[in-house]
């Protein structure tokens, strides 16, 4: 067996043969297509999708129409974009795709690109509209079944469309916006002005059902349980007779891949969990008894504390930290993989929004062409390099967080791991902003282990998606026993979120923050000032590097 670098992206005959096996079971499935023009909320489309039980995946606007006759969708939807339509380089579709006969949902720029395609006229409008509308029914029929007249929709747009195509019908308008929603119904071709896939449209769900259910077509049969199935037979033609590594972190994600993966290979899966020396208080030997105990499934420990802090010392940028530490992750894989392998596979508990966040797609506005919009690396996903040992095997890279969650209660992941709030692989290395030392790792260790103690203490950990503590590389004046002190401050971060791709600050009881506020100034040395984070993703993002 090859124990040398291998390429991550070299295709062997047995992999292709095993991709045909899992494309076959991809054809077998229910499916809404997403074309992604650059939106935001892409991704957001396909959740909803999914909420409803039925299979979504986001795909490039430039997808050749034979790829997506042989991908066989019940209904295909086209996403909004920052461009405008009649801009030189827009972004544009095959026309091929109105004569598929697939129902198609145009939303905000894919209902003026269809306008514009098939002979309507799109302009810039006299007025933009942005946030909530009432959106008022012209036609309750099809598209608008049980869709509330006047109900809130989510409006974005600078541009309306002027004129509909011959055969289109109006089906709503907004105060501002004559053409809210439209249809040709003999050619089951639709488009809406709003958003409907963000909460904030309240008939939104509504619409996105009737477009799957009744229009499409589809049965309510994406579980779970189906999911599972198909991501074991997947991982068996694929692996084989090969043996897997799995990057174990104790998170819900990779706990959950861990459970998956062991249904599907058994004993040939080993779990290897690294201490980088950035992990909460008491975890790592909380996670390896757990495993071993009560999960019977083998964990290898490897205690690389003082390679991951050697590597980071006088490094302050967030970025280049992830970059070390993924790089570092794979260099240490390597060589304890050669000492207990050989292995083909390295696993990793990727999720959608990582590959999102990580290299998100765009539209260059003056080429037409899809780039990366980077927000911020994810260590699973932003540092590998290009020449790897192992092939990777990511069976959760197309699902959400909530989905995982599903997943994992569906295979029997103890409820204290299922809910487990999100914990960045970098762990408290970009909790603590700046240059990296021990000291200020370990005061971070015991400020975040009272704000666990006291959220868990109040009953009300379910209530937030994330809530942790962040080391801010400033240190202010105070007083403590009638003498001055100079120390550092500590932000507490509280949020809650549906998803991960968005969120909002949570409202923490005054009494809660107070007593967290009061235990760590008075109980963690080097500290003298506690403040609270009031910042919504977006604009921020969740984690502070």
């Amino acid at each position: 067996m090859t124990t040398g670098p291998l390429s991550a992206t070299r295709t062997t005959a047995e992999e292709t043969s095993t991709a045909s096996a899992a494309d076959s079971a991809d054809l077998s499935r229910e499916m809404i297509a997403i074309l992604d023009f650059g939106s935001q909320y892409s991704e957001l489309i396909a959740r909803r999708i999914r909420e409803t039980k039925v299979y979504s995946e986001v795909l490039s606007y430039q997808t050749p129409i034979a790829q997506l006759q042989r991908l066989r969708p019940r209904g295909i939807i086209l996403s909004g974009g920052p461009s405008s339509v009649y801009e030189e380089y827009a972004p544009k579709c095959d026309p091929a795709l109105w004569e598929l006969g697939i129902p198609i949902l145009g939303v905000c720029y894919g209902m003026q690109l269809m306008v514009q395609q098939l002979g309507g006229n799109v302009e810039r409008a006299e007025r933009a509209e942005y946030g909530k509308a009432s959106l008022y029914i012209d036609d309750p029929t099809d598209l608008l079944t049980n869709v509330e007249d006047g109900t809130t929709m989510w409006m974005s747009h600078a541009d309306s469309v002027i004129s509909v195509p011959a055969g289109f019908e109006r089906l709503a308008h907004t105060d501002n916006t004559p053409c809210a929603a439209i249809a040709h119904h003999r050619r089951h071709l639709y488009g809406v002005q709003f958003h409907p896939e963000v909460v904030h449209s309240l008939g939104g769900m509504a619409l996105l059902r009737n477009f799957v259910y009744h229009i499409c077509g589809c049965e309510p049969e994406w579980t779970t349980a189906t999911f599972i199935e198909e991501a074991v037979r997947e991982v068996r033609a694929r692996v084989g007779d090969k043996r897997v590594l799995l990057a174990l972190s104790g998170g819900v994600d990779s706990s959950t891949l861990a459970f998956l993966l062991h249904r599907a290979i058994g004993d040939q899966l080993t779990c290897m969990f690294i201490d980088q020396g950035f992990m909460r208080k008491n975890e790592p030997e909380r996670l390896v008894k757990l495993f071993k105990e009560q999960f019977a499934i083998p964990v290898v420990y490897v205690d690389a504390s003082e390679r991951f802090i050697a590597r980071l010392q006088g490094v302050s940028d967030p970025e280049h930290k992830r970059k070390i530490i993924g790089d570092e992750f794979i260099q240490v894989f390597e060589s304890e993989s050669q000492r207990l392998g050989p292995f083909d596979y390295l696993a990793q508990g990727t999720l959608y929004p990582d590959i999102i966040e990580s290299a998100g797609e765009n539209i260059d506005p003056k080429t037409g062409e899809r780039v990366a919009v980077k927000i911020k690396s994810h260590h699973n996903v932003g540092g590998l390099p290009e020449n790897l040992r192992f092939k990777l095997i990511e069976p959760l890279r197309r699902l959400f967080k909530d989905e995982v969650r599903q997943v994992g209660r569906n295979l029997g992941v103890p409820d204290e791991i299922v809910q487990r709030q999100p914990f960045p692989g970098p762990g408290l290395a970009i909790r603590v902003l700046g240059e990296l030392t021990r000291d200020k790792v370990e005061i971070l260790r015991e400020a975040d282990f009272i704000l666990r103690q006291e959220v868990n203490r109040s009953g009300r950990y379910n209530d937030y998606w994330q809530s942790f503590a962040v080391l801010l590389p400033v240190k202010s004046v105070g007083v403590m026993g009638d003498r001055r002190t100079y120390a550092y401050a500590v932000a507490l971060r509280f949020v809650t979120s549906e998803d991960g791709m968005t969120a909002d600050w949570a409202r923490v009881p005054y009494d809660l923050l107070e007593q967290i506020s009061n235990r760590i100034v008075n109980e963690v040395p080097g500290v003298n000032r506690v403040v609270y984070d009031i910042t919504s993703k977006p604009p921020g993002t969740i984690e502070w590097e």
